[in-house]
């Protein structure tokens, strides 16, 4: 069975392939951040929710013009923050919707 510090180290590998082959080599990848959200979406949306989210982390960042490695984590920081205030606000909607509905 694999153990946390194994598929950290999987992902880190895979980071630095994908980015290597996508030319964007100044890029720090928060695995941790990244995985909680699509989690977060996957569980409050649908199986695939998860893997939109976090294209659309991406794409989000991508479009913000920067200069520096901070000013990239910032941008994926930004665009992960909103995304996680979405998905807290639908978590506590359905929190407060109860049973209404549910033919309980």
């Amino acid at each position: 069975m694999a153990t946390p510090d194994d598929e950290e180290r999987t992902l880190s590998d895979w980071s630095r392939t994908l980015t290597q082959a996508l030319q964007i080599l100044d890029l720090e990848v928060d695995h941790p951040r990244i995985v909680e959200l699509a989690d977060r979406s996957a569980h409050l949306v649908g199986p695939h929710a998860g893997v939109i989210s976090a294209f659309l982390v991406g794409y989000a960042a991508g479009t913000v013009t920067t200069k520096s490695r901070e000013e990239t984590s910032a941008a994926v920081e930004k665009a992960a923050t909103t995304v996680t205030t979405v998905i807290e606000k639908d978590e506590e909607t359905q929190e407060q919707k109860g049973w209404t509905g549910s033919a309980q």
